[in-house]
């Protein structure tokens, strides 16, 4: 039987499936087929949300710590996000190479509400959903989420399977994000989150003892590593599959639904197999496999193929979004917890920004090739990290029983 509070996070999940399903896999497209934008600014597309991140993380950080209700602030962050489509929406209408940089400073606007609202998210849904309910939770939602994602995703590429040059395709779904916007923001407040004391002490910016707890410092070196490599191809696979493949708007989708179909039926046996053998055990065969992808795509150009590429990948990736985030948690002291995520989200900024430009400096240096190989081999030189983080800690717990 399902709370109040996760229905209406179910709920709150499908409009953004559906506004982020309808807008962040068609942007890399729009620039470089309608804007005419270059691998470096495809690059940025990817490089400057974390950026803006990395500064508004501690502004954000401040205000959720003195937020009253955290559901209104995360509420209007998210309005306040999707609104800047309704300006993308008109960018084509700007003459020469200026319209990609002028579409790469409202990436980079909307980045602000959206470090609020995921920020805001992350520590709100932590404290609203009990510890022994997050593992199922997650896992039905993001199955469901997937599944809404997938028929928007998937309706998109037919409907307009023959429109990838057409600038009033883009502006169309643009327009739709910021009205499922809309009914994003009402399900958030629909939330029932207790009301907390205003504090009248100044809440501190920064609590440096949570660098004091080793279980949560190690988790974070190696879930970094993790997220360089991870992140380091992101441009490339937008570059390869547009430049190299030559992909339309049907094919991005039919990748993108690839992917979706293969988390909704992994989803599950992520949730029974962290349930079972632990998320740290389980996320050393989802960092191995997740560094297969680079390595594997660049293989061909052929389409079919690439789909069973991205089949592939969408089951790691379906165990990475559900167990890295419960790994944050279950490795975060709750009286420090929104600290913990913090910190979290201000380092993984800082690797977002420069490993996708690393990988772009890669790419126009070597070689696309070279630049996946060299993204396998960090994937999996985190996989073995957390492996060893794994092994270390199931001595210690024999240890300690033993005594």
């Amino acid at each position: 039987m399902r709370t109040h509070n996760e229905k209406m996070s179910i709920y709150h999940g499908m409009a953004s499936a559906v506004a982020q399903n309808m807008s962040n896999s068609y942007i890399p497209i729009f620039a470089m087929t309608i804007l005419g934008a270059t691998n470096y600014q495809v690059g940025l597309i990817s490089s400057l949300p974390p950026l803006v991140t990395l500064l508004m993380t501690l502004p954000a950080a401040i205000l959720l710590n003195r937020a009253i209700e955290q559901k209104r602030l995360v509420a209007f962050s998210v309005l306040a996000a999707r609104f800047v489509f309704l300006l993308i929406a008109f960018v084509s209408y700007v003459p020469g190479s200026f319209g990609s940089w002028l579409l790469l400073g409202l990436i980079a606007a909307m980045s602000i509400p959206n470090t609020m609202a995921n920020m805001g998210w992350q520590t709100f849904i932590g404290n609203i959903i009990e510890d022994h309910r997050r593992a199922q939770f997650f896992s039905d939602r993001n199955r469901l989420l997937t599944i809404v994602g997938l028929v928007v995703t998937l309706v998109i590429g037919i409907v307009m399977r023959d429109a990838t040059a057409n600038a009033m395709t883009y502006q169309i779904l643009f327009m739709f994000t910021f009205l499922i916007g809309v009914v994003e923001l009402i399900f958030l407040m629909k939330h029932d989150e207790p009301i907390r004391e205003v504090n009248k002490e100044k809440k501190r910016a920064m609590n440096w003892v949570i660098f004091k707890d080793n279980q949560y410092v190690l988790f974070l070196v190696v879930a970094l590593v993790f997220n360089f490599g991870w992140q380091m191809a992101w441009g490339l696979f937008n570059i390869y599959n547009i430049r190299y493949a030559e992909a339309t708007i049907f094919w991005i989708s039919m990748f993108n639904v690839g992917s979706m179909v293969a988390q909704i039926f992994s989803f599950s046996l992520w949730r029974k197999w962290s349930q079972k053998h632990g998320n740290m055990r389980v996320f050393v065969w989802v960092a191995f496999g997740m560094s297969t992808a680079p390595l594997l795509t660049v293989l061909s150009t052929n389409h079919y193929y690439l789909v069973v590429m991205f089949v592939l990948s969408g089951f790691f990736v379906s165990g990475t979004v559900l167990i890295l985030f419960n790994l944050l948690l279950e490795n975060s002291p709750e009286d420090v917890r929104t600290y913990c995520i913090t910190t979290y989200n201000v380092l993984l900024a800082v690797i977002a920004f420069i490993s996708p430009q690393i990988g772009i400096w890669l790419l126009e240096t070597y070689s696309m090739q070279i630049a996946m190989y060299l993204s396998t081999a960090m994937r999996f030189l985190a996989a073995v990290a957390f492996f060893v983080l794994y092994i270390v800690r199931k001595k210690r717990k024999v240890s300690l029983s033993q005594q």
